[in-house]
């Protein structure tokens, strides 16, 4: 059994933590493919070293460019590393341009795929991830589900005999991780002087909120009079969005730092009063962790994040500082991301529906 997986940003590369070590427990063959969609070191290599996934097989070094650009270099590649390898699934994950490039590569060489995290929707078209987890769904052979909502979504697009509820494997790591960094000292708090619950962690990075710089301004206005300071971990898209409209980002409230390493981030953010993000993969981290978010998008896959209180979404400069500092929502102990065994699920259910 040879599973080859193929990621190309920090998302992927958590998912991909739990699903390396499960497989390797299985004794199923693992070959990891990174794309380079995401070429800073700090959103890309120290992922693998800190989850100790160890080097990809792999590394196409693809880089940054346009989406149309970036998925055909991509095809371009994959094609003659799906020849190579020829393994029995191709795993792809989320909704990336990575995950779509490698859904369209494997399908037309007849290399069956499997689409891990599948069934999501946040049904506003304007987002490019929407169209690639789309497009992904009906392609894919075998569709992963983390939770039930995702599960309907596919039903409702007539996939159901394809779908399988495995739980979300982000949980899995994010469990053995939150306990590694629980009680140990924050590099990150000492750097910065900050104390516990004293602090928001933010994170800022989609075209919607950057690439208007009207609303970039505004966000960045809703974030420098929090009354408490943030720390910014600049995205490289953030950085640079910000640089070409004059938009200063260390001002007020706000402290700009570098990306984190995960286990730095998952410690900053368990120690935090709170996160404002439009990353769909901390909004879910902020409500394992039990830690109030404030998603910066109109929309959010992870619906069941609003409905239990723990993320509010807004957009506008007055709503964002409001969500940020309202009180701390009522304690849940709703599980709705599973319970730290998806990754388990995931190759038992891969070695199920191989093809003999």
């Amino acid at each position: 059994m040879k599973i080859l997986s193929v990621v190309g940003a920090r998302p992927q590369f958590v998912k991909l933590a739990p699903i390396h070590k499960a497989a390797l427990a299985a004794g199923v063959e693992h070959i990891i493919v990174h794309t380079g969609q995401h070429y800073d070191p700090m959103l890309s290599d120290v992922f693998f070293e800190d989850l100790g996934i160890g080097a990809p097989d792999v590394h196409l070094g693809v880089g940054s460019g346009s989406h149309g650009v970036q998925t055909g270099a991509m095809l371009a590649a994959l094609d003659a590393v799906f020849d190579e390898h020829r393994p029995d699934w191709v795993l792809v994950y989320g909704d990336t341009n990575s995950t779509v490039a490698a859904t369209l590569s494997a399908v037309k060489m007849h290399i069956p795929v499997a689409h891990l995290e599948a069934g999501l929707r946040s049904f506003n078209r304007r987002m490019p991830e929407e169209h690639n987890r789309v497009m992904t769904d009906h392609a894919a052979d075998l569709l992963l589900a983390p939770t039930e909502v995702a599960v309907t979504h596919l039903g409702n697009e007539g996939l159901s005999a394809r779908t399988v509820l495995v739980g979300d494997v982000m949980t899995d790591v994010l469990y053995e991780v939150r306990d590694e960094v629980a009680g140990v000292p924050s590099s990150l708090r000492d750097e910065l002087g900050l104390a516990v619950g004293e602090y928001y962690v933010a994170t800022i990075h989609r075209a919607d909120n950057t690439d208007d710089p009207a609303q970039l301004a505004s966000v960045l206005e809703a974030l420098a009079d929090l009354d408490k300071p943030v720390v910014l971990l600049a995205h490289p898209r953030l950085v640079a969005k910000a640089a070409a409209a004059d938009i200063a980002l260390d001002r007020g409230a706000i402290r700009v730092h570098r990306p984190l390493a995960y286990p730095e981030l998952i410690a900053a953010v368990l120690g935090s009063a709170g996160v404002v993000t439009d990353s769909g993969g901390l909004q879910k981290e902020a409500f394992l962790l039990r830690v109030p978010c404030t998603t910066v998008r109109t929309e959010t896959e992870w619906v069941e994040t609003v409905q239990l209180g723990w993320n509010v979404l807004a957009t506008e400069t007055a709503d964002i500082a409001a969500a940020a500092a309202r009180p701390r929502p009522a304690e849940t102990a709703e599980a709705p991301y599973g319970d730290g065994h998806a990754a388990q699920r995931v190759i038992q259910t891969l070695i199920d529906h191989a093809v003999v």
